[in-house]
């Protein structure tokens, strides 16, 4: 089994920046890609960036310019750097790993809130 456990999340104003940090521990062998997903009330999870083990990424248009997602193989951790936020970005933020087409874990997620 993999666990994930992010952290960094809060209230912060628009405009603001926040950063988000994913920790991987336990069977963490053969991971190949880890993201950040996030899900607003009454809406479903969306991906928000993601990076493979070689450090390639990918991002939602609505944060592009905006968030930077990053990863550390030494440390098993992903980070995600929003700047410039705005009161859409409201939502709880997973941390998900795959290791295969059928294999992949979640986080707990953490809260951010921007609001003035």
């Amino acid at each position: 089994q993999v666990q994930l456990v992010e952290s960094g999340g809060g209230l912060v104003q628009p405009g603001g920046s926040l950063r988000l940090s994913c920790a991987a521990s336990g069977s963490i062998s053969w991971i190949y890609a880890m993201g950040w997903y996030r899900q607003a009330p009454g809406k479903q999870r969306e991906l928000v960036a993601g990076i493979s083990n070689i450090g390639t990424t990918n991002y939602a248009d609505s944060v592009k310019g905006r968030f930077a997602i990053s990863g550390d193989n030494a440390k098993n951790t992903v980070y995600l750097q929003m700047n410039s936020l705005k009161p859409e970005d409201t939502a709880i933020y997973y941390c998900n790993a795959r290791k295969a087409k059928s294999t992949e874990y979640w986080g707990q997620g953490t809260q951010v809130t921007v609001s003035s």
